[in-house]
């Protein structure tokens, strides 16, 4: 190697390591997109699915995030699953390279579940680029009872790359009824596109979002061991779940098969799901101006 290339390539090393050392230096451990750029993207469609009723399993669920690390552990049994959120682009805006690749996998089926009001007051932001761009306000909300679980689900048998796989298979939401505080939103057009390749030639659909139902936030399943590098971005992971009204439909149904991801719910059997038009859509939210690192 000449004189010439090999301080070209010290001087490579020098700039990766200075990256790494940098306080805040938004970098990505392998099989983990940053929390920010990861997060302010993901907006999941959510779709009615009532009928299916998985076998009993009782969960203890511990929070995450670290606005609500002070609430405790709580245990859930696992009741009627309500819908299935899937994910979707905003008004044909795309995520970037490198993180629609983990977007695109999230797929969540949404079991009912009860416990105690934990009445915790917080603001929301939103944190997705077009949403934003629309001037919505913050709003001042009271955190309920909580009433879903969500939990990572396949469809049709097709699997996310193993890379991917490895992170998304971790996403665990609770989701809480929520007490709006204030004069109601005006509802905000949208336009949604499917994401995923399994719905991906379902065409867009136009909906108006309305008021915000529910909080989902991180949780971890007890069983459920999750890397560090996958906890520091799903720490963060808060969606704020709005109703959405669409127009006349023209799409008619399709029928999804459902299989579990996470470790600890590997054992349910697949299941069947039909969905027609969706009646909530998830976008992602910080809480009390906590925003996600990144």
């Amino acid at each position: 190697m000449s004189r010439r290339s090999t301080s070209r390539c010290f001087a490579a090393l020098a700039s990766l390591m200075l990256v790494a050392v940098l306080p805040g230096a938004a970098t990505a451990a392998p099989g983990a997109p940053p929390p920010l750029p990861f997060v302010s993207q993901l907006d999941l469609s959510c779709y009615r699915t009532e009928g299916y009723k998985p076998p009993p399993a009782e969960l203890t669920l511990k929070h995450l995030n670290p606005v609500l690390a002070k609430l405790p552990m709580e245990t859930v049994k696992l009741g009627e699953r309500q819908q299935l959120c899937v994910p979707v682009a905003k008004n044909g805006e795309i995520p970037p390279p490198g993180i629609v690749d983990f977007v695109r996998w999230v797929d969540l089926s949404c079991y009912r579940i009860e416990g105690g009001a934990v009445n915790f007051p917080l603001t929301l932001s939103h944190l997705n680029p077009v949403v934003r761009k629309l001037g919505i306000q913050d709003a001042h909300v009271t955190m309920l009872s909580p009433e879903q679980l969500c939990v990572p689900v396949a469809k049709n048998g097709v699997l996310p790359p193993p890379e991917v796989l490895s992170f998304v298979r971790h996403i665990d939401l609770e989701c809480y009824a929520l007490r709006v505080l204030g004069i109601p939103a005006v509802p905000f057009p949208l336009t949604l596109g499917h994401l995923n390749p399994v719905l991906a030639d379902r065409p867009k659909v136009d909906v108006k979002v309305g008021n915000a139902r529910q909080l989902c936030v991180p949780v971890a399943k007890r069983g459920d061991e999750i890397p560090p590098e996958v906890l520091d971005t799903l720490q963060w992971l808060d969606l704020a779940k709005y109703d959405v009204t669409t127009g006349p439909s023209v799409v008619g149904p399709v029928t999804l098969k459902l299989t579990h991801l996470n470790p600890v719910l590997a054992r349910l059997p697949s299941e069947e799901a039909v969905i027609t038009e969706p009646a909530q859509l998830g976008l992602p939210v910080a809480k009390n101006g906590k925003i996600p690192p990144g």
